[in-house]
């Protein structure tokens, strides 16, 4: 699914300002052969040209237990994820994966023996649980559907569960699209005491039903997002608006968009978040490997610094690698 190299590489630019920390937050990892993007893919991205010092992987249903217990085969991710990062510590000068948020069923009563298995498992490594609530009532028009029940955010038991992370001092990441925005914001006022991180800016559609109705999403999104932003436990990531259900087309082109173009058709969504949420609340993300179906590492890393340029340096710190820093305790 990610072996586009040859068709990235139609598009190389020089990197900008390289001196600049990179900490990714939000990436995958996915044993051969089901996807396959493992450690030295990861590196292939990282290492090409920006200054990634360090990852924060996010969970993504790979390499769960095949037997044991159903509760606690998210577990085997856990253990495949911290694999990969005891190897990359031998390589000091290569970006280290330094932050783990794994998954767990948050509606379960035995919730706590999963959060100490993903601890155990990770090694001083495991900073949260993403339990995402994406659904849409078009799956069949999706790349890749989310698969939440109807209603998990106003869940009692689900909301129990996100409450116990915040009392164990651990973040919950969430993923959903677009229409859903309202819902997450009310979770986030019912768990005040636990930190939330909102992925890919809500994840704005543009496909199925959605394609042609950018400019009408974008507006009711601004509304929408200003309702999580005004809750000051939830954090937002910004990036991972390249997948193929965004609707950009970018995956279908003979060749792969420059920076100038991801900038041109992205940036008044970046500029908006930060604006509501401050850049002390905003972390760039770059949601490798889906993100490259569409464009590449260099070229997206390149049309962040571009559609930051005119924030103080305190502000990019923040956002490039300081955000991420305080959120996950890194």
């Amino acid at each position: 699914m990610f072996n586009n190299s040859e068709w990235l590489s139609q598009h190389r630019e020089e990197v900008i300002d390289p001196a600049r920390e990179i900490i990714d937050p939000h990436h995958h990892l996915w044993p051969a052969p089901h996807l396959s993007y493992d450690l030295e893919g990861l590196w292939s991205d990282t290492g090409d040209g920006h200054n990634v010092t360090a990852t924060v992987f996010m969970e993504c249903g790979a390499a769960y237990r095949a037997d044991g217990p159903e509760h606690l085969r998210p577990v085997g991710e856990t253990e495949f994820v911290t694999a990969a990062a005891e190897r990359a510590a031998a390589s000091p000068g290569k970006a280290q994966i330094i932050g783990i948020i794994a998954h767990a069923d948050l509606r379960l009563a035995h919730l706590d023996e999963v959060l100490d298995a993903h601890e155990a498992a990770a090694k001083g490594r495991f900073r949260g649980i993403r339990h995402a609530g994406a659904r849409d009532a078009h799956p069949e028009a999706l790349t890749i559907p989310g698969r939440a029940p109807e209603g998990l955010y106003s869940d009692p038991d689900f909301r129990r569960g996100v409450a116990r992370l915040g009392q164990r001092g651990l973040t919950y990441d969430t993923w959903n699209y677009h229409h859903q925005i309202t819902d997450f914001a009310a979770l986030a006022r019912a768990v005040p005491g636990t930190t939330m991180i909102l992925d890919h800016f809500g994840t704005p559609l543009g496909v199925g039903p959605y394609e042609g109705r950018r400019e009408e999403i974008f507006e009711q999104w601004k509304d929408d997002i200003a309702e999580v932003a005004a809750c000051p436990n939830v954090y937002a990531k910004l990036g991972g608006m390249a997948m193929p259900d965004n609707g950009y087309g970018w995956n279908t082109r003979p060749r792969p968009p420059s920076s100038d173009e991801f900038v041109e058709a992205q940036a008044e969504w970046y500029h908006h978040a930060i604006k509501l949420f401050g850049p002390e609340r905003c972390m760039l993300e770059s949601n490798f490997p889906v993100d490259r179906l569409s464009i590449s590492y260099r070229t997206l890393w390149n049309g962040l610094k571009k559609i930051t340029a005119g924030y103080p340096e305190t502000a990019r710190d923040a956002m490039f690698s300081g955000t991420a820093r305080k959120v996950y305790k890194l």
